[in-house]
């Protein structure tokens, strides 16, 4: 998996002036008229609203990384506005470069908040989550030779890359819970429900462009209703297996719900359910490695996991 190496970590980042932000966004809505708030959340870009309807976002010179890129982002949303512009996603309105190490986009503003802002009941995460599944899979239904021979979103090119992907994450997220101690109270040693996991992986595996990372930062929800709205971030995009962009939801009910979404048009393969159960397993050791707050859960989860396999 590519590292977050940042190319040129010495490179300034100053905020643009207002009046630098409108001009640009005018080759592309030339009646924008302000910008009305400046979001300092996001890790490699940093986004403008304009006149609460419109996302002017920006790569952060000295955050610039290979997996992340704004053109990408732009292609993809283009693409799904081509073959599926009904998906609840942001409308790409323009993209390009503007003096030195500043390249931007315009993207219409998704409404509402994002699922990590807000307080929902289980129950309400449970419809987002079915829903997002829906999203999830009409995504990695698009056309799939653009996106492969954009040269803008890193590929693995087959079973055996996919397999590399799946074998570096799950020992990865092992050797960190051994080395550093983390709670652990199964019987198998975590570099063996790695190994577990990995032996159990089909041998085809099938490719999709993904999102990434659809998790409780990207998908946005009406706070005050608690119903879905959509999924924003496109920029870490990259092709492997489906399983990857499921794989960060990790309650059982959230977990049962996004599947049931992602099936509703019809069903998946054997071979995507078994390694959707290894994608599970190496979200929960992701979990129990690097989030302390749900790692008592995901460690509960893991004999349901491993028996399932």
């Amino acid at each position: 998996m590519p590292r977050d190496t940042y190319s040129q970590p010495h490179l300034p980042d100053p905020v643009l002036e207002p009046a630098v932000v409108l001009e640009l966004a005018r080759w592309f809505e030339p009646h924008v008229e302000a910008v009305t708030a400046v979001d300092e959340t996001g890790g490699e870009a940093r986004t403008y609203l304009i006149d609460d309807r419109l996302v002017f976002k920006t790569q952060r010179p000295h955050r610039l990384r290979p997996r992340t890129s704004l053109a990408k982002e732009v292609f993809f949303l283009q693409h799904i506005a081509q073959h599926a512009p009904d998906l609840p996603v942001p409308r790409a309105l323009g993209y390009g470069h503007a003096e030195a190490h500043i390249e931007y986009s315009l993207l219409t503003r998704m409404p509402g908040a994002a699922l990590l802002r807000t307080t929902l009941s289980l129950a309400q995460r449970v419809e987002v989550a079915r829903a997002l599944g829906r999203t999830l899979r009409r995504v990695h239904q698009l056309p799939q030779l653009p996106l492969a021979e954009s040269g803008l979103l890193p590929v693995d090119r087959d079973a055996v890359d996919v397999r590399a992907r799946f074998r570096e994450l799950l020992e990865e997220s092992a050797a960190r819970i051994e080395l550093e101690g983390k709670p652990w109270t199964l019987p198998l040693a975590p570099r063996a429900v790695a190994g577990r996991a990995l032996a159990a992986l089909p041998e085809e595996l099938e490719r999709a462009a993904l999102h990434s990372n659809p998790w409780h930062e990207h998908t946005f929800v009406n706070p005050d209703s608690g119903t879905y709205i959509g999924l924003i971030d496109f920029g870490d995009a990259y092709i492997s297996h489906p399983s990857f962009d499921l794989r960060r939801w990790r309650s059982t009910e959230e977990r049962a719900a996004l599947i049931s979404g992602y099936t509703e048009t019809g069903p998946v393969s054997a071979d995507f359910r078994q390694a959707w159960r290894v994608a599970q397993i190496a979200g929960s050791l992701a979990a129990i490695a690097n989030a302390p707050d749900l790692a008592p859960a995901a460690l509960a989860e893991l004999p349901r996991l491993l028996s399932s396999l």
